[in-house]
This record gives C-alpha cells, structure tokens and sequence, in this order.
C-alpha cells in the first residue's frame, strides 16, 4: 500500500511517495533500543518513529546494526514502550534550512521557535554534517578585531576568521565573558549556541542580547542541560548549520559556541550506545574526530564565502587543564584563554590568566613595536607571579633584583589593566600598557 507520508525534521515537511514500513522493538535498554524487523531497509542515521500510535511516541535514530536488527537511540525518554511496539521507519535527511528570519529568534535543536511553532524555512538546504572547507583553497585568518577588553585587544587578539577556546571551571565568569564578546565583536551576524547549558542561561542571553542592541543580529540555538544526548549534538550541528548558510551568503560570522565539553559528553554517550570502546574517562577514540569535524568547519572561508570567526568555551572540572576534552581541543583551535579560578575569588574579571593563554594569531596580529612591549610586560608579569609568595610574606629584599623591584611596582596598575573593558581602539589599549610598562629597551 502507498501513501503520502509526512516527514517532520528539522521544522521541515518532507514530502514523499513511499510505502509505509514497520519494525517492531525486540529489547529496550534506557534509550537504546533493539528494532527487529528492518534489517536491509534502514541505514545509519534514519529516524524511527516508535509506538506512532501512541502520544507517547519518540524519535530514535539508527546507530548501528546487529544481526538483523538495527540499533535504535531514542531523542526522548522511553519510558511507555514496549517489547513489540510498532516502529515505523522515516527516511529524512540530515539537513536544515537557515533563513535571514531565523535573526532575533531563540530556536531549539530542530529549529523550531520556543513555542515549538514551525518557522518559515528558507530555500537554500543546509547539512547537518556538512564537511570543512577545503583547508587549501581557505583564505588565512583576517585582520585584528576589537573585543572591548584590554586583556585581549593586546596580549591575546582575535583576528577574523580565527577559532579560539575559552577554558574555565564553573563559576568564574565564563558565561558574562561569552555574552560581552558576543556583544563586543564587530560581525554581521552572531550565532549562538547554548549545549548543554542551564535552561536559566537561555532567557538570560536573550535579555542580555536585547538590553545590549545585538539581538537583531544574532540567532540563538538551545539545547539545554535536561535533553538527550541526540538533541545535544544535533543543536551543535544545526549551529555550524546556520553559521555556514550566513557565511556563504556573504555576511561574516561570529560563532559562540558554549560548551564543547557538552557535545563531547554527548557524543561518548551516543558513541558508547553504538558500541564503541570507552577509553579514557570513557570518552571514545572517536570524540577526537567528532570534536575536529565540528571545529574545523568554522574558521577563514574560501573563494566568495566569508568567515566564520569562532570562540568555543570548554568546561574544565576543577580547574584542570589536562582533562580529557580539554586536552584534545587545545590542538584543534587558534589559541586558548584561561579563567583562573583564583583571579575571580579576588575580584578581577575578567579572570584571564595571561601568562596560562596563548592567541596564534601573534605575532602577525601586532606590529614590531607591538610584540616587543607585550614580550616586555610578559617578562614583568612572570618576574612578580615566580615572586609573588616572597613579596606577600614579607621575605623579599627590595633591591635584590632590579626586574623583579620593576614588577612589582607596576604589578598593581598591569593587573588592574587586564580587568578593563570599553569601546575603544586596540591602539588606545597599546598606548596604556605603554605607559605602564615603561621603555622596553
């Protein structure tokens, strides 16, 4: 029997001519489910539709095979089906349809608004998981962009079309610093991604975007904490969507993507449910390649697209820079900033940790004069930190070494430096660390 069936993804009707084929569920483990019935017919990556007869009905996707059957895991709870329960097959593709329409909403992992109304899509298909631009055809990275903070408008710059991570455990401002940059930064349009974040932060990040007079321009995509796994790495995929849609149309784009350390945990959830052998902290040996396909389709474009510059935040537990994810993202980007934990507790924010981060962008991002004056006040700072357990307990002679007296005198004023933000011009950040520093010579 044929029929017209529609295929709701992504916010899109499918249309198709197709017969109607069913499975049935032969065993359910939490969200991974064991469908009998479709081996030959449904390939990785189709979607079930389980027990679609019910209101409790969900979407699962084909991860896997298994004799004949298929390896189903589920965008929801399961909680209701059963052994034996109908699962039809739905044959969608993975693509979406970003539209300039999408600018000013806060939009779900399937690009429906939060009400969950169907959007109007655009024409131009977009995949899910689309491949990097051709790494010899991609431009280099663009010319210095002005954040609004000192600290990285002169030791850590942000050039266009640059990728950077910024690594912080929780509670220590990472979140404010993300929305200030997304305010800050000169691009025609921001995305913005929340995965896996607090469903809190989502309505904060609209508001701050309105009251800030950069919500026109900005697309928000949300999967929050509460989701499944699924939801979590679709979200990220549907932002690299939408990002790449806006960069081929000509606009240059900022990509805030928070967290990386989210979408790693979901894709060992979904690559442990396939099979895969857990290795350390059971992340699989493929979240490496997850994490690398996703990254690397931001960046310089090519030919008459534009840029994507990127700025991915990374959860660090307890402040430890060589966690897993932590470790395996540092060399995929363009540089790392560091939120020190011990910096916030004393009041500077942002908490960047200068001698911890490093922006590849230098030394091309600064002139000669430049990288001289941020080696010198690099060589203060490292002088005062090696001292500083002297200085605050009374042990250090003054006089006993002529760089680290000079340290310490202007420590104060350098360290009050990193802390301040404002909407000026790289070289006016330049001109105060100047006059702080002194000659370098």
């Amino acid at each position: 029997m044929t029929n017209i069936e529609g295929i709701l993804f992504d916010g899109k009707l499918l249309e198709a001519l197709s017969p109607q084929v069913f499975g049935h569920v032969a065993s359910v483990e939490g969200a991974r489910l064991r469908i009998a019935g479709l081996g030959g017919l449904a390939r990785l990556g189709d979607r079930l539709l389980i027990a679609p007869e019910r209101k409790s009905s969900v979407y699962a996707e084909v991860l896997g095979a298994e004799g004949r059957d298929v390896i189903g895991y589920a965008f929801g709870s399961t909680t209701g089906i059963t052994v034996g329960a109908r699962a039809e097959l739905k044959k969608a593709a993975a693509i979406a349809r970003p539209s300039a329409q999408w600018l000013g909403k806060v939009l779900n992992w399937r690009g429906q608004a939060g009400d969950h109304q169907k959007l109007l899509d655009g024409d131009c298909p977009q995949p899910l998981d689309a491949r990097p631009l051709p790494a010899a055809h991609r431009r280099p990275m663009g010319r210095r962009l002005a954040t609004g903070h000192a600290a990285f408008d002169t030791f850590l710059p942000l050039c266009r079309g640059q990728r950077i991570g910024v690594f912080a455990g929780s509670g220590v401002g990472k979140s404010s610093l993300l929305g200030a940059l997304a305010a800050q930064v000169e691009a025609d349009v921001c995305v913005y991604a929340l995965i896996g974040e607090r469903t809190r932060e989502v309505r904060g990040l609209a508001d701050h975007a309105r009251e800030k007079g950069f919500l026109d321009r900005t697309v928000i995509i949300a999967s929050t904490s509460d989701e499944p796994a699924l939801a979590k790495r679709d979200g990220a995929r549907l932002a690299l969507a939408t990002a790449e849609y806006f960069r081929d149309r000509g606009d240059h784009v900022l990509l805030v993507f928070d967290s990386l350390t989210r979408y790693a945990e979901a894709h060992r959830e979904v690559a442990l449910a396939r099979g895969e052998p857990p290795s350390l902290q059971a992340f699989p040996p493929s979240t490496v390649g997850a994490l690398a396909a996703l990254v690397e389709r931001s960046g310089p474009g090519a030919g008459k697209s534009s840029d994507i510059t990127a700025i991915f935040s990374v959860l660090v537990a307890g402040s430890d820079m060589d966690e897993p994810v932590a470790d395996m993202v540092r060399g995929l980007l363009d540089g790392h900033i560091v939120l020190d934990r011990t910096i916030a507790e004393r009041g500077r924010f942002p908490a960047i940790n200068v001698r911890r981060s490093v922006s590849r962008s230098l030394p091309a991002a600064a002139s000669v004069d430049e990288n001289k004056l941020l080696t010198e006040a690099r060589k203060l700072l490292a002088a005062y930190e090696s001292a500083e357990l002297m200085v605050r307990s009374g042990l250090y002679l003054a006089g006993s070494d002529p760089t680290t007296d000079r340290a310490i005198s202007i420590w104060p004023s350098l360290d009050a430096f990193l802390g301040r933000s404002g909407a000026v011009a790289a070289d006016y950040w330049f001109d105060e660390l100047r006059r702080i520093v002194g000659p370098t010579d």
